[in-house]
C-alpha cells in the first residue's frame, strides 16, 4: 500500500525478493481517501474526477471547503480507475509470476462493484477481496454470470451462516473468515471441510490486529487442511513476539510453525502487565465520508 504506483510497484518488488510469492497491492486515488493508503490534498480540479477534496485525517472541517472531512473523501469511480490503472502498470512491469491481490473493502455501490470484477479479470488476480457488503451477497450470482475473477469475503461476518449460500453456491473462490468472530477453531475446521467439497479454498483473515496466539491458531489450521489457499500474515514487532513465545515465524515469505504441542504459543503476564492497552478511540474508519458527506462502510 503506498501513495503511488510508483511507491506500490517498489514495495512489491521489495516483497517479492524477500520470498513472497503472493502481494496485496493498494494504492491511494489522488485527492481521495482510499482503503489501504491514505488520501492526499489538493484544492485542484481535475478533468475526469471533478474537485478534489481536502482529505488528509489531520485536517479541521474549515468552512471554506464545503465538502472537507476530518477522515477524508472518498469515492468510487476515482477509485476504480486509479485501482485499474496500478495492476495494469504491475502486470506490465513486474509480470504475472508473482499473485497479486486487491481489498475492495466493500466500498462500492453493488452495480459498480459487478463492472469492477469485470475490469480486473484480464489482471488474473489471486483474488478479489470483500467486493460486496455482507447484506449485499445476492450480488456476487451475478458477478459470477459475468466474470471469473477470484472472489473472497467473511472477515466481517459474524452469523456462523452467513457464509453457507456463498460457499454451497460457489459463489466464492476463498473462505476469509477470522476465528474470533466466527466461534473459534472449530466452527472455522468445519467451514473448510464444507468449502473443501464444493472446490473453496481457505485464507483465514490475519492482520496486525490478529494477536499472536489467533495467527498460531490460524496457522494449525492451515496445515491440517487440504483446501488451505493463502495466510495472511501479520508482523509482529519484538515485544509483542517477546510477550508471545512461540510465535509463529516469517522466513523467506512463508510461515512456520515451531512445532511444539498444541498452538505452540504462550503468554508472558507479568511482562504484558507493562504495556496496558492504550485506547485512542475506534480509529478512521468510520469517519470517511463521501463527498456529499454520506457515510462510507469501514
Amino acid at each position: 500500500s503506498a501513495a503511488s504506483p510508483e511507491e506500490v510497484e517498489d514495495q512489491a518488488r521489495g516483497f517479492i525478493e524477500e520470498g513472497y510469492h503472493h502481494v496485496r497491492v493498494q494504492v491511494a486515488t489522488p485527492g481521495f481517501a482510499t482503503y489501504g493508503a491514505s488520501g492526499g490534498e489538493s484544492r485542484d480540479r481535475d478533468p475526469q474526477d471533478g474537485p478534489k477534496w481536502i482529505t488528509t485525517k489531520a485536517a479541521p472541517a474549515d468552512d471554506r471547503y464545503a465538502y472537507a472531512q476530518r477522515a477524508g473523501v472518498y469515492e468510487p469511480k476515482p477509485y476504480m480507475r486509479s485501482a485499474v490503472a496500478l495492476l495494469e502498470r504491475l502486470r506490465s512491469s513486474i509480470g504475472w509470476k508473482v499473485e497479486l491481490l486487491h481489498d475492495v473493502h466493500e466500498r462500492l455501490p453493488t452495480i459498480l462493484a459487478v463492472d469492477f470484477a469485470k475490469e480486473v479479470e484480464p489482471f488474473k488476480l489471486f483474488f478479489l477481496e470483500d467486493l460486496l457488503p455482507p447484506h449485499e451477497i445476492g450480488w456476487f450470482e451475478r458477478v459470477r454470470e459475468q466474470c471469473s475473477t477470484p472472489l473472497s469475503i467473511g472477515e466481517i461476518f459474524n452469523n456462523p451462516l452467513e457464509i453457507v449460500p456463498l460457499i454451497t453456491g460457489r459463489l466464492i473462490d476463498f473462505v476469509r473468515t477470522r476465528l474470533s468472530p466466527i466461534g473459534g477453531i472449530t466452527p472455522a475446521r468445519k467451514y473448510a471441510a464444507m468449502a473443501e467439497l464444493m472446490g473453496v479454498r481457505t485464507a483465514f483473515q490475519g492482520p496486525g490486529n490478529v494477536s499472536p496466539v489467533g495467527q498460531a491458531a490460524h496457522l494449525q489450521l492451515d496445515l491440517n487442511i487440504s483446501n488451505f489457499g493463502v495466510q495472511e500474515e501479520a508482523i509482529y514487532s519484538d515485544r509483542i513476539k517477546e510477550i508471545f513465545p512461540g510465535a509463529p515465524e516469517i522466513r523467506d515469505g512463508f510461515m512456520w510453525s515451531n512445532g511444539e504441542p498444541g498452538l505452540g504459543i504462550d503468554i508472558n503476564e507479568e511482562l504484558a502487565a507493562k504495556y496496558p492497552h492504550n485506547e485512542e478511540g475506534t480509529g478512521h474508519f468510520d469517519n470517511v465520508r463521501r463527498a456529499d458527506g454520506t457515510v462510507v462502510r469501514p
